[in-house]
């Protein structure tokens, strides 16, 4: 669901060993319910861990590491996405609480319903829900959403999702509310109604409103990039306090109206996400489960490492949830600089690359697919196309001939940056790379920095590691987020880490999202992915799933698919609220 490279894990080859007790092969990738022997990490697919929670206690989270931001014009990360618009506000249209493909389904959140379009589809307008309110009592209006659209543009909040800039009427240029400057394709006739105006059709704009960007902002709470620190609550919690990188308190917002609200329950009194620790202690104190840990959770996905402590233990798989992530890996190579302006160097990358050692050093193929195209298998009626039929393993001959073609006979020498989380990705691609004579310098930055860091277009690496998911099931939400040259910023930029701009491509792009028909338009987007991958801008990796071992006291668990496997925390609770105190 948009631009979130999923980044929590490392490699180990003791997780290798602990996959081929299994039966997993390096070479025969089972993944989940496609056959190839049954998933041990799948026992929990599509359904609720733990049962029903009771209300009352803390749930404490653990993480080794901050959200990259909290701030709703900026949070464009699928975890916290999913944490700011379950817990801290809300936004026009939202994802059902349910696993499975339940997930997936639109409801109405802050609107009556979801959303009524006019004029081709180039017209939408909302109806805001009577007496949601914030944290101090006063009323959401939809000038409080307009307002937060509005400063989605300005230049100091770069990062978020950019539906509204590539959408809306008269957007070109806006650079935000500053000086009183507004946007006159949204438009609020009362505080109840807001109608955006589109330059184009686009039947899937309800789609688009489930961003946090389309949450509402009191203009009077608006303090620029320090909003990040304490955004004003709609939701069902609010901030009690946030000490950057060390802790986060959310305590009840008591002006939340579950009337008004048919996904969130709100079951703890109380969240303590404690950051800082390391990701094996995290691993180690859920599976153990005592004392106060048996009612937390983990921010994180399950390190590969810890798979052979997981896996054969029938017990702690009970408490494991291990949804895809819908999100392909990928390795992006800044096509505007040499020397991967030369798409013969880009192809011997995509050759070069032994996806195999990257998939061992994720977990194997229990918490992994191997990726064979850039959109993820739900995009293609649930399996990927292979167009390039390149092994697995790669083929270091056809590399090094590639790189010979290109005048680089001799090798070439390069820098990647990949999140720490990533570090054993990383090293698998440099080993793999290496053998074509492509010599790789890894260079990894805190997850909270990362996008921070490959978004400043003009000093970043040549190569990232990085991730694309979908933002609802459409194509439109992934090719031309990726590969549309038109979107790239010099500061913030996302998706397009490849810098991709092909004239062939974009003009693709445009004649597949005027079609009417929704099946042309989809097996177009299928058929545009294979010549982008031909062109070699990136090369896919994998597809992860997000595994999750849940202390013995939590319930009402799941894996929300909509949100890149993450757990739900509409829905989480404790099973005895008596013994999640804190």
């Amino acid at each position: 669901m948009n631009k979130r490279t999923l980044t929590a894990v490392s490699t180990a080859l003791a997780a290798s060993l602990a996959f081929g007790a299994l039966g997993c092969s390096s070479t025969k990738h089972a993944s989940g319910g496609q056959g190839g022997g049954k998933n041990p990490a799948m026992a929990n697919a599509g359904a609720v861990v733990g049962g029903t929670p009771q209300k009352g206690g803390t749930l404490t989270v653990l993480s080794n590491q901050d959200f990259s931001h909290l701030d709703p014009a900026r949070n464009w990360v699928m975890s916290d996405m999913e944490f700011g618009t379950r817990l801290l506000y809300r936004t026009l249209v939202t994802y059902k609480a349910g696993p499975g493909t339940t997930g997936g389904e639109l409801v109405p959140d802050l609107a009556t319903d979801l959303g009524t379009s006019s004029n081709g589809a180039k017209t939408w307008t909302f109806h805001l829900k009577q007496g949601v309110k914030y944290e101090d009592g006063t009323p959401v209006t939809a000038q409080d959403v307009k307002y937060n659209v509005e400063r989605s543009f300005s230049p100091d909040l770069p990062g978020g999702a950019d539906y509204a800039a590539r959408y809306l009427t008269g957007a070109e240029g806006y650079q935000g509310p500053a000086q009183g400057k507004h946007l006159d394709s949204i438009k609020t006739p009362d505080d109840h109604t807001i109608v955006f105006e589109l330059r184009k059709p686009f039947a899937e704009f309800p789609n688009a409103t489930v961003m946090p960007t389309f949450a509402p902002v009191p203009q009077k709470q608006d303090k620029g990039p320090q909003y990040d620190n304490r955004p004003f609550s709609s939701g069902p919690y609010k901030i009690e306090s946030y000490e950057r990188g060390k802790k986060l308190v959310l305590v009840r917002n008591t002006n939340w109206d579950p009337g008004t609200d048919q996904v969130r329950k709100a079951y703890p009194d109380k969240l303590v996400m404690v950051m800082g620790l390391k990701a094996n202690q995290i691993d180690d104190r859920l599976i153990a489960s005592q004392g106060a840990d048996a009612s937390a959770v983990s921010w994180g996905a399950l390190r590969p490492e810890s798979a052979a402590k997981v896996l054969p233990n029938a017990d702690v798989r009970k408490r494991l949830i291990a949804e895809s992530t819908n999100c392909t890996d990928m390795l992006q190579m800044h096509t505007g600089r040499a020397p991967f302006n030369d798409a013969k160097v880009r192809q011997a990358v995509q050759y070069a690359l032994d996806r195999d050692s990257v998939l061992t050093a994720s977990g194997g193929p229990a918490f992994n697919d191997l990726s064979t195209a850039y959109m993820p298998a739900s995009l293609f009626d649930g399996k990927q196309p292979d167009t390039l039929k390149i092994p697995a393993a790669g083929d270091v001959d056809k590399a090094k001939q590639l790189l010979k073609e290109a005048g680089k006979e001799n090798g070439i020498e390069t820098k990647m940056t990949v999140s720490t989380g990533d570090k054993g990705r990383a090293e698998a691609i440099q080993q793999s790379l290496g053998k074509a004579g492509i010599k790789v310098t890894i260079e990894t930055v805190d997850p909270s920095a990362f996008y921070a860091t490959i978004g400043d277009t003009k000093n970043r690496t040549d190569l990232v590691y990085t991730g694309w998911c979908p933002d609802y099931p459409s194509g439109s939400t992934f090719l031309p987020f990726v590969f549309d040259g038109r979107y790239i910023k010099e500061k913030g930029n996302s998706g397009n880490h490849s810098l991709f701009r092909d004239e062939a491509t974009m003009k693709r792009m445009d004649e597949i999202a005027a079609m009417t028909d929704a099946k042309q338009a989809a097996e177009a987007w299928r058929q545009l992915d294979g010549e982008i991958l031909a062109k070699a801008p990136a090369v896919p990796v994998l597809v992860r799933r997000w595994p999750l071992v849940l202390g013995d006291n939590i319930a009402g668990a799941y894996g929300q698919t909509s949100f890149g496997g993450q757990l739900d925390y509409a829905t989480v609770g404790l099973k005895d609220p008596s013994k999640g105190q804190g």
